[in-house]
């Protein structure tokens, strides 16, 4: 292991060095985070149609009695026999968090395009708990593009973290917020994709505070090495 090592008082110079940029990062993002609060809402009139557990929802039925709803856009086509690896990654993170969002008027579920039925059966297999609607026959997922025509992607008309996609695959991953007005409509406030969900993944937030960090590089892609939860070597 080629790496530095010092004496305990030339860590704590370089500690604390590296802690005010570590401060001016977190004050930068704050201020991000009040711009993007800042944003422009559109409001939503395509009546969209989810199948859950107990009945078919609107969009608006997804916020039960809270004011906010977060959506994430959950990769599992619905000829797949299995969701997506790096989804059930970011999944196993914010399987718990429902409550917590509950508590600040938010409301959460996790939108795929698969049949009920395939994702309540993994749903009970991970011991998973957050709520998750299937989109099978509504175009959400396209629209809010995460899900795409083989002959959009064909023709070059397909657009991915709002730039021309690249590749051919048909489903991505995002998040996408929403909040209700007083009178009951619902307004698409804010969406992110790609590297942008970086920080809802607790796992690898951990890993970037260790010596090795992720370990991604030289890799054939950054998360090659990423299985279901269940489907690790021990």
């Amino acid at each position: 292991m080629d790496h530095a090592v010092v004496t305990p008082k030339e860590w704590l110079e370089a500690r604390k060095a590296l802690l005010a940029e570590e401060k001016t990062l977190t004050q930068a993002r704050d201020a991000l985070s009040a711009r993007r609060r800042a944003l422009p809402w559109v409001r939503i009139d395509k009546p969209y149609r989810f199948r859950g557990p107990e009945a078919e929802l609107t969009l608006a039925d997804l916020f039960g009695a809270r004011r906010q709803l977060i959506v994430q856009h959950f990769m599992f086509a619905p000829d797949w026999e299995k969701p997506c690896k790096s989804c059930s990654f970011w999944a196993d993170g914010f399987n718990g968090i429902v409550a917590h969002l509950n508590q600040r008027d938010t409301a959460f579920v996790a939108v795929s395009r698969a049949p009920l039925e395939k994702l309540q059966a993994r749903k009970r297999k991970m011991g998973w708990t957050f709520p998750w609607v299937s989109s099978d026959e509504s175009e959400f997922n396209y629209d809010f593009a995460v899900s795409f025509r083989d002959e959009d992607l064909k023709a070059g008309a397909a657009t991915y973290n709002y730039a021309p996609k690249q590749g051919m695959m048909t489903e991505l991953p995002g998040i996408s917020a929403f909040v209700k007005g007083g009178d009951g409509a619902v307004y698409h406030t804010y969406s992110c994709f790609a590297r942008g969900l970086d920080l809802m993944n607790p796992a690898y937030n951990y890993l970037d505070l260790t010596a090795f960090g992720r370990q991604e590089d030289g890799l054939p892609f950054p998360m090659s090495w990423v299985r279901l939860r269940d489907e690790y070597d021990q």
